[in-house]
């Protein structure tokens, strides 16, 4: 059997801002939010006794695809002022299905987010070795995570 990966988690300025533009631009729906104390093992990142918050955002699953938006409560976090202008290595490339990339670019603009490429019809070999035509776009979060939105398109139709 074969490990399965259920959830990113994203470390967030602003837990509630963040839920908000997911569930806006993403249609994504909240599974959990709960105040955590960090036991500092677990976590590489800051100490035993830190306040956070955990929020977990899904999609259409209720096991897989799922965001955490991990905020600290007590204390802050220092996080940087200036947000990405490039993919660094190490970060994430989140992809994304939509059905109507137009309309998910959009209101990710209307929110703040940074688009880095404006929707558009490109053409891609799957797995299988067969030319998928899509709208794709791409943009960055509130926090700087990076977004590639895809929209299927069925041109036999």
């Amino acid at each position: 059997m074969a490990d399965q990966v259920k959830r990113t988690t994203l470390m967030v300025r602003d837990g509630e801002r963040a839920a908000r533009w997911y569930e806006q631009v993403f249609g994504m729906t909240r599974w959990m939010d709960a105040p955590f104390t960090l036991s500092g093992n677990l976590l590489a990142a800051g100490r035993a006794g830190d306040e956070t918050r955990l929020i977990i955002i899904k999609c259409r699953h209720d096991k897989i695809g799922m965001i955490g938006l991990l905020e600290w409560i007590d204390p802050r976090r220092t996080v940087p002022r200036v947000l990405p202008t490039e993919i660094a290595f190490g970060a994430p490339i989140f992809v994304v299905e939509s059905e109507d990339a137009r309309g998910t670019v959009e209101r990710a603009h209307t929110l703040g987010s940074r688009i880095h490429c404006e929707p558009h019809q490109w053409t891609v070999t799957g797995a299988d070795g067969a030319h998928k035509v899509m709208i794709g776009c791409s943009f960055w979060d509130l926090d700087g995570y990076f977004f590639e939105v895809n929209q299927p398109l069925n041109l036999g139709d």
